[in-house]
């Protein structure tokens, strides 16, 4: 089936890793076993594009991601540019075979509801990381803010006059958000803990409990931690409240490109993958609360 013969070929010429020929044997066996449950019991050269089709069909029927069909695909591909380049095919019959559109994920967010609950009812405890960390989940389901974003605040980025902050997103283009009167009042009282707790620490806005800039892997397990005891969430993480923020606002009315501009997206396509996000709590909601929602 000349099956070594590709796998050399990718080893030698190609200059291919093991893992990734391993990858490409393991889907032209695949290919293979499904071609003999087939009533011609074919071998991979003498295939044609319907039983490629057909394989591509099997798959999706199985369950199998759009990502994983499409490699599978791209493998044999390959293999029969291989057997055209060694003279073997005229051409491939894989040619013309359409993969699925890989479709990109949901962003995972937390409701509203929820994050009120949090916010307004949420038992952070006493002292300065208790009142750190609250002012830390405002600003991010409040402003938006990527983790990289909020650890490189400093208080010099907070207007308290304008309501407004300054953020140094990817590479290093500004954006300016405005603050609700909720989280200036919360960012105010934790900035006079902070000060007081830590009179000779820098600019930073957010510190640690040793006094200095507050690091990634600590913000990312308080947020993991707040959020495993409110939210039922699959995923908890800053990002999480990133996409709640956005979430938040186009579930009530807000302007799509007035969330990009927010959260900093070079293109406006990069947003709209909120908008399905949208609609699905919208269909959450209608089939929750229409009589005949569920039907």
């Amino acid at each position: 089936m000349y099956i070594k013969e590709f796998a050399d070929y990718l080893k030698y010429e190609k200059n291919c890793s093991i893992r990734t020929v391993d990858s490409y044997l393991s889907d032209l066996d695949l290919f293979d076993r499904f071609l003999k449950t087939q009533e011609q019991c074919l071998e991979i050269q003498t295939a044609g594009r319907d039983n490629i089709r057909n394989w591509v069909v099997s798959m999706m029927e199985n369950g199998e991601s759009s990502t994983s069909v499409n490699r599978r695909l791209s493998a044999l591909r390959s293999f029969y540019r291989y057997l055209i380049k060694k003279g073997i095919l005229s051409e491939s019959p894989a040619s013309l075979v359409q993969g699925p559109k890989n479709g990109k994920p949901l962003p995972h967010f937390v409701r509203q509801s929820q994050m009120d609950d949090i916010l307004d009812n949420g038992q952070f405890g006493e002292g300065f990381k208790a009142v750190r960390d609250k002012a830390v989940i405002s600003v991010f389901y409040e402003a938006g803010l990527r983790l990289a974003e909020l650890i490189g605040l400093d208080i010099a980025d907070l207007d308290f006059g304008q309501r407004t902050m300054r953020v140094t997103g990817k590479r290093d283009k500004q954006r300016i958000i405005p603050m609700g009167a909720e989280l200036v009042t919360i960012l105010e009282d934790y900035i006079s803990l902070r000060n007081t707790t830590f009179p000779s620490a820098g600019q930073a806005l957010f510190l640690s409990t040793s006094g200095e800039r507050i690091p990634r892997h600590q913000v990312y397990r308080m947020v993991r931690d707040v959020l495993s005891r409110y939210s039922d969430s699959e995923k908890r993480s800053p990002h999480v409240l990133r996409h709640s923020f956005a979430t938040s606002i186009l579930n009530n009315g807000g302007d799509l490109g007035a969330v990009r501009d927010l959260l900093g997206h070079e293109s406006l396509s990069t947003t709209q993958i909120y908008t399905h996000a949208t609609f699905g709590e919208l269909k959450n909601i209608y089939q929750q609360a229409h009589p005949r929602g569920d039907k």
